[in-house]
């Protein structure tokens, strides 16, 4: 009764496959290439230019984007520090990486934007007190965000069930 398997070489199975490999390259048979897909239908990619760290891996992705026919890669970056939720609504910029709850805020606002997947880490930080040390501890409380419509605000008044009102 034999122990080994189909994956186990033996002698004869090395022997007969080293004398079809020698074979086919005294006769000068050569594996052909497999046509790779064509190359994308436009070359040129835009990009939001993010300040930050979360979006780390779409910069690192930019060799591999060149390698996928992508030849024209571009960053563009907001007006004032602005979110890309505009840019990407108007077809300025191509694609994106971010928090989806401003692009969701933006679609049911009837902008045609396009999900492909979905996207974050949780790089928010929260700053508390003795009273506040989690983010439900923030509900019926006054937070400050830089904007209304920010991807801060967003976050916050979604985290905690309650609304943010402008102050000034």
């Amino acid at each position: 009764m034999s122990t080994s398997t189909s994956d186990d070489w033996r002698r004869r199975d090395f022997l007969a496959r080293s004398i079809f490999a020698g074979a086919a390259s005294l006769l000068g048979v050569t594996p052909t290439r497999v046509a790779a897909e064509p190359a994308p239908e436009t070359t040129r990619l835009r990009l939001f230019k993010w300040p930050s760290l979360c979006v780390a891996p779409q910069f690192l992705a930019e060799e591999l984007l060149r390698n996928e026919g992508f030849t024209d890669i571009q960053y563009i970056s907001a007006p004032s520090g602005a979110g890309p939720e505009k840019l990407l609504a108007s077809g300025e910029i191509d694609i994106n990486s971010q928090y989806s709850a401003p692009l969701i805020v933006r679609i049911d606002g009837g902008e045609p934007v396009v999900f492909l997947a979905g996207l974050h880490v949780g790089c928010f930080e929260l700053f508390g007190t003795e009273r506040v040390r989690t983010i439900r501890d923030l509900k019926n409380k006054t937070v400050g965000v830089a904007a209304l419509g920010s991807v801060a605000h967003i976050f916050v008044s979604s985290s905690c069930g309650t609304s943010i009102s402008q102050r000034r």
